[in-house]
C-alpha cells in the first residue's frame, strides 16, 4: 500500500510521542513538527523528502529519523558555553540557501565560502553538535574571528580517512566516516594543498551531503562525467544535503564545475 503524508505523520506520531513534545501538521505545506511545548524550539520535517527515503530504505530510513530527532530535541534543551570547549568548536558546510537563523529568531553565526556553500560554526556535543548563534558568541565576548581561527585550528585536526577507486583512468576519494564533519574537510587548504601537489590531472572536490566529502584526480573528460554522477547521487541520499555540483581547486580557490553528465561513460574506453 502506498505511502501517504498522512500515513507518515501518523507513523512518525507514534515514534515521536513524549510527554514534553508537542506534534503538529502542516497539510497545506506537507510538513511534521515537533517541538518542545514550554519553549517552542523544535524541528520541522518535510514529509515528501521522509516518504521517498521510507521508499528506498523502509524502516531504517525512519530509525535513523528518529535518533537525529530526539537528539536534536535533546540539544535544544539544554544550555553550552564555548569557554573551555574550544577543541569542540568545528566548521559545518552548509548549502548556501540554508537559513541564517533559527526558527526562534536567533542569528546563526555564518562566513561566506562559494555561491553554493556557506561555512556555519558547531559546538560538538558527542552524539550530535549544536550550530552557534550570535548570542552564545555575545555571552562569551569571542569575536567572530576568535571563533573561526578556533573552529579553522580544529578542522586541520580532524582525520583524513580515504578509499581510492579508479575509473576510465580517473582516481576518486572518499573520506566518509559519518562524524558530522566530513564535508568540512574541505575547508582544510593543507590537505588540499598536498593532494594539488600530487594530482596527476585537476584537482575536483564535490561535498554533496555532509557525510561525506569525494577529492578526485581528473585525468580525462570522462571524469568530470563521473563526478558529476557520483555527486547528483551522493547527494539524493544525503540526509544533510549541500550540493549536487563538483568544484575545481586552482589557486587555493573553489571554482563549480557545471557539467551535463553523460548517463554512461563510453563502454568501449578501457581502464588505464
Amino acid at each position: 500500500m502506498k505511502m501517504t503524508s498522512v500515513k507518515m505523520k501518523k507513523k512518525l506520531e507514534d515514534r515521536l510521542h513524549h510527554q514534553d513534545w508537542k506534534t503538529t501538521y502542516n497539510r497545506d505545506k506537507d510538513t511534521f513538527r515537533i517541538e518542545w511545548r514550554d519553549s517552542g524550539e523544535g524541528i520541522t520535517i518535510t514529509l515528501p523528502n521522509v516518504i521517498s527515503k521510507y521508499e528506498s530504505r523502509g524502516e531504517e530510513a525512519i530509525d535513523e529519523l528518529e535518533d537525529h530527532v530526539q537528539e536534536a530535541l535533546r540539544v535544544m534543551n539544554e544550555t553550552h558555553d564555548l569557554s573551555g570547549k574550544e577543541q569542540q568548536i568545528f566548521p559545518v558546510i552548509r548549502a548556501a540557501s540554508f537559513p541564517t537563523e533559527t526558527e526562534n529568531g536567533k542569528k546563526l553565526v555564518h562566513s561566506e565560502h562559494t555561491a553554493e556553500t556557506r561555512v556555519y560554526y558547531a559546538l560538538d556535543l558527542g552524539k550530535s553538535f549544536q550550530l552557534i548563534d550570535e548570542s552564545m558568541v555575545e555571552k562569551e565576548e569571542w569575536t567572530l574571528a576568535r571563533l573561526k581561527e578556533v573552529a579553522s585550528f580544529n578542522a586541520r585536526s580532524l582525520p583524513v580517512e580515504m578509499k581510492k577507486d579508479t575509473v576510465y583512468g580517473n582516481d576518486f576519494y572518499f573520506h566518509s566516516t559519518k562524524d558530522g564533519y566530513d564535508a568540512s574537510r574541505i575547508l582544510n587548504e593543507v590537505l588540499l594543498e598536498e593532494l594539488k601537489a600530487e594530482c596527476k590531472g585537476e584537482l575536483a572536490i564535490s561535498v554533496p551531503h555532509q557525510d561525506v566529502i569525494i577529492f578526485a584526480d581528473i585525468q580525462n573528460s570522462e571524469g568530470y562525467d563521473i563526478l558529476a554522477q557520483m555527486a547528483m547521487k551522493f547527494f539524493a541520499e544525503g540526509t544533510v544535503p549541500i550540493t549536487s555540483l563538483s568544484f575545481l581547486y586552482e589557486d587555493k580557490q573553489l571554482e563549480p564545475i557545471f557539467i551535463l553528465a553523460q548517463k554512461q561513460p563510453k563502454k568501449e574506453r578501457k581502464d588505464d
